[in-house]
């Protein structure tokens, strides 16, 4: 599935577990290591490669989209994301998942990690979503009055991790995609069908969209469901025992609801 991977690349995913994976809390080396992440041929703006990793089943039934970290002060986001990599790698389910544990390594790597990339750009501010220069504008000088921590860019998809998921969705299609974030500790949903109501501790509460968010652009003007997690603390994670229930509800609502391919 990659191609032109050199050797730089690998040796950077094959040490993974030895450089940012290392910050992330409840991820042991062997579980950062059986994750077998990949370089995926994108890099961030410094540089660092983008890792992701499919799991693939025989058959192929719904293929389902995981991003975390995407704001990289939310260590939690990428932990979840590998536990989770690691259910479906033992689970025997027509899912084709495929993983993008840390899409903003820049932020999760810098003293201190920050929200942003390095470019200081809130990527989930930075989908192309209709009338993205004055929304944004509106939404960043008004309602913001100029946060530097939601700075939406200065055009649609100028950054290369943006790009890159944008890039994701186009060519992989996913039938839904989860989005894993902290720390409201709230379940929200952008899509055409039926949301799922909680997904372990967290249940539902759809806080609207913001200009340029994956929600906006994805959900509600590509009809292709998004499911945002908010996890309760970026700091910590879930114990394992909730990991898991709230894995085990998602697929449960993937089960009942009509995302299956005809």
């Amino acid at each position: 599935m990659f191609t032109s991977i050199n050797i730089a690349a690998y040796a950077s995913a094959t040490s993974v577990c030895d450089g940012f994976y290392k910050k992330l809390p409840n991820v042991s080396r062997v579980l950062c290591q059986q994750a077998q992440l990949l370089p995926s041929g994108a890099h961030s703006v410094q540089g660092r490669p983008l890792l992701m990793r499919d799991v693939v089943p025989s058959h192929t039934k719904w293929r389902v989209l995981v991003v975390a970290a995407m704001h990289g002060d939310e260590f939690s986001s990428a932990s979840v994301a590998l536990h989770w990599l690691a259910l479906a790698q033992s689970a025997s389910e027509a899912t084709h998942w495929r993983f993008v544990p840390v899409l903003n390594p820049d932020g999760l790597l810098r003293q201190p990690a920050r929200r942003m990339n390095a470019h200081g750009v809130d990527l989930n501010r930075n989908f192309p979503t209709p009338n993205w220069q004055l929304e944004t504008k509106n939404y960043w000088e008004k309602l913001t009055r100029k946060d530097p921590r939601r700075w939406p860019g200065k055009a649609p998809l100028s950054e290369p991790e943006s790009k890159f998921l944008f890039d994701q969705m186009a060519s992989f299609k996913p039938d839904v995609i989860v989005s894993i974030h902290a720390p409201y500790g709230v379940l929200d949903f952008d899509g055409p069908v039926l949301p799922p109501t909680k997904l372990g501790r967290l249940y539902l509460d759809q806080v609207g969209v913001f200009p340029g968010s994956l929600g906006n652009y994805a959900g509600v003007h590509n009809a292709m469901p998004v499911v945002t997690v908010e996890l309760p603390s970026a700091l910590r994670t879930p114990t394992e025992a909730e990991m898991l229930k709230m894995w085990l509800d998602l697929r449960r609502w993937m089960d009942q609801t009509q995302l299956a391919r005809q």
